[in-house]
């Protein structure tokens, strides 16, 4: 009799019905009708200030690019019809491109050397123990935090007694040593990140501590160097002091330096000045493009894949 009405509601009495459960809340949070749940942010609240951000970050690049490629005496808001006199009178009567390459060589230059000696300062701090280690690591710190104006003086005589004054080699000593500390620093953590057994491992086959640091250590390091080497590339193409002190002559001269010459004492030619810009943003623009993806792979990337 049991057995039959348990058939007839379609139940069997050996597997009695469940008791009423909760569903998930990834299923009644979907339910029509339900609150939002709180970890879900509208995307308004999200593209709203990023777009308000990016309005005021590109105008003054858009206003730059506006005096630069505008016909001479013309007020339009729109760049149209377009000219290239302005680049062609900063780059060849103004002499921006002797400018340009001054600034590229010291660029390069100060990339070059800052890169080997905090390689080899941030392995050295990274991998050996000494003394006075931590007392070092204070000093870099508090280095920060001096302005190279204060400098100025003795770096001039120093640079006089050298006889390199006037001299695009003191451009780039000067920018190596103000950009030491921190790329030291930065070098050390990456090399820290890289697991001290990969060396050893090396070692154990038979290669020397330089041999296994460049086959091992050194292709993990890529995106640190890349980016050590690139901020020390962009501080030295923008810094206009110590070109400014240390090179009179125009043919030694960078774009900074370039550039506060066509400020003149009664007028400013703004078509000129715009388009001088535009110049010197263009290579710290591709710059900044071209090392994004090593900074979003982390920091640590490369030594967990490895």
């Amino acid at each position: 009799m049991t057995a039959a009405l348990a058939e007839k509601n379609g139940t069997d009495s050996a597997h009695p019905p469940a008791p009423h459960t909760r569903p998930p809340a990834a299923r009644w949070r979907r339910e029509p009708g339900r609150e939002r749940a709180f970890d879900e942010v509208p995307r308004w609240q999200i593209y709203v200030p990023l777009g308000i951000y990016l309005v005021f970050t590109l105008i003054p690049f858009y206003w730059m690019l506006l005096f630069a490629v505008r016909p001479a005496g013309s007020t339009s808001l729109v760049p149209w019809p377009m000219t290239g006199e302005h680049f062609s009178k900063v780059w060849n009567e103004r002499s921006f491109a002797v400018f340009f390459q001054n600034s590229m060589i010291v660029g390069v230059c100060t990339l070059i050397s800052t890169t080997l000696v905090a390689l080899a300062g941030g392995y050295a701090l990274a991998r050996f123990n000494f003394k006075i280690k931590n007392a070092f690591m204070l000093a870099l710190l508090c280095s920060q935090f001096i302005p190279g104006a204060l400098m100025l003086v003795p770096l001039f005589e120093i640079f006089k007694n050298l006889r390199m004054i006037n001299s695009l080699g003191s451009v780039v000593i000067a920018e190596t040593v103000f950009q030491l500390p921190l790329s030291i620093i930065l070098i050390s953590g990456f090399i820290k990140n890289v697991p001290v057994s990969l060396e050893e491992a090396a070692w154990v086959d038979g290669c020397s501590r330089l041999r296994a640091f460049c086959a091992v250590v050194l292709p993990l390091l890529r995106p640190g160097l890349i980016a050590v080497g690139s901020f020390a590339f962009v501080h030295s193409w923008n810094h206009f002091l110590f070109a400014l002190m240390f090179l009179s002559e125009q043919d030694k001269q960078t774009i900074p330096v370039g550039l506060n010459t066509l400020i003149g004492a009664d007028s400013v030619d703004l078509g000129a000045l715009a388009a001088g810009g535009v110049i010197a943003a263009v290579p710290v623009v591709i710059v900044f493009a071209f090392i994004q993806k090593w900074l979003i792979t982390g920091f640590s990337a490369g030594a967990v894949k490895g």
